[in-house]
């Protein structure tokens, strides 16, 4: 399904985006990433840091793009995931393992599902790999929208 699709579905909408608006999102993504190494805290809360951070990558490679999910529907995480093959050339296999990651989510906030310090660890570095995609993609495609230093 092609961005345009998901924009006339309406679960996109679109966004012109602004260099402020996306150095903050990779700023946060890296404050969230920081944070989920910290093992003094719990994997869960490792993990839903980690998890954060893959959220605003995938939100900043889809401004990137000029759109923005529309969180007024349900399964917005799941749209950001699944656009990633198109906005930035993530493989479908990668874009796959960060929806595992999605589900795993789900189940820890809506079922109290249990979360294992592997998981976090795996979390935290799948995140630390997308946003350096999303980075480089930005670099490549939209230097535009890097803050200039």
């Amino acid at each position: 399904m092609t961005l345009e699709n998901l924009l006339g579905t309406g679960q996109l909408r679109e966004h012109s985006a602004e260099p402020a608006e996306t150095q903050k999102l990779l700023e946060a993504a890296e404050r969230n990433l920081r944070d989920s190494r910290f093992t003094e805290i719990s994997p869960e809360t490792r993990f839903d840091a980690a998890y954060k951070a893959i959220m605003q990558a995938a939100l900043a490679a889809l401004m990137a793009n000029g759109y923005r999910t529309s969180t007024s529907q349900g399964g917005h995480h799941m749209t950001m995931l699944q656009t990633l093959p198109t906005t930035i050339g993530l493989s479908r296999e990668r874009m796959l393992v960060l929806d595992v990651l999605r589900r795993k989510r789900n189940l820890s906030d809506y079922t109290g599902a249990d979360v294992d310090s592997s998981s976090a660890e795996n979390c935290a570095l799948e995140g630390q790999k997308l946003l350096q995609d999303v980075t480089t993609w930005l670099k490549a495609n939209r230097p535009d929208l890097l803050v200039k230093e």
